[in-house]
């Protein structure tokens, strides 16, 4: 399978989605539409991205779904039972980290217009595969986080549409953690 064949679904899925999470992160009442507009369009771009990926790498797929749920059922499992707590400390760790992962995609993005790529993102050798393992890392944090804000709102007795919310804030997350966890994949293989 070609790139070419794929790529419409894709790109109409991403730009749908995030014109869908926009929506979303700024009037989060109208979540409950929203939000599975959101994960339709995202399901579009990741079979896309998938289907090219498993002609390329067979098998990764499967790997790589089922790296993903085992990662969120570990930590759902360490959430519930107290054995990870959210704190202020773990909250702020978290975000900080987020976003300084934010910062360097978008300053490879910016550079990509020059013809320039960060290698420590794309390739595949040690530095490159420390590299998505500390992502990996930090996008599982961010289900943990997930998880609190989720259960927080329900004992504060929040608005309902926080619950789609809520929902929201978990599909974008385990999106995030499913391609990071396939682009680890692809690195021990290349």
């Amino acid at each position: 399978m070609d790139m070419a064949s794929v790529s419409p679904f894709i790109m109409f899925g991403v730009i749908g989605g995030l014109v869908a999470a926009l929506v979303t992160v700024f009037k989060p009442t109208v979540a409950r539409y929203s939000a599975p507009v959101y994960a339709v369009l995202e399901g579009l771009a990741l079979g896309g991205i998938s289907a090219f990926m498993e002609s390329r790498y067979p098998g990764i797929v499967f790997q790589a779904v089922t790296l993903t749920f085992a990662v969120f059922f570990s930590l759902l499992f360490l959430y519930k039972t107290g054995r990870i707590k959210v704190t202020e400390n773990f909250k702020m760790m978290v975000v900080s980290a987020t976003g300084g992962i934010f910062l360097v995609y978008l300053l490879d993005f910016v550079l990509m217009f020059f013809g320039i790529r960060l290698p420590m993102i794309h390739e595949g050798g040690f530095f490159g595969i420390l590299f998505s393992l500390v992502v990996v890392g930090i996008a599982s944090m961010n289900l943990v986080l997930d998880f609190d804000f989720i259960e927080k709102g329900a004992e504060r007795g929040a608005p309902r549409y926080m619950e789609w919310y809520g929902a929201f804030g978990l599909t974008v997350t385990l999106v995030w953690l499913y391609l990071e966890i396939l682009r680890l994949l692809v690195k021990t293989r290349d």
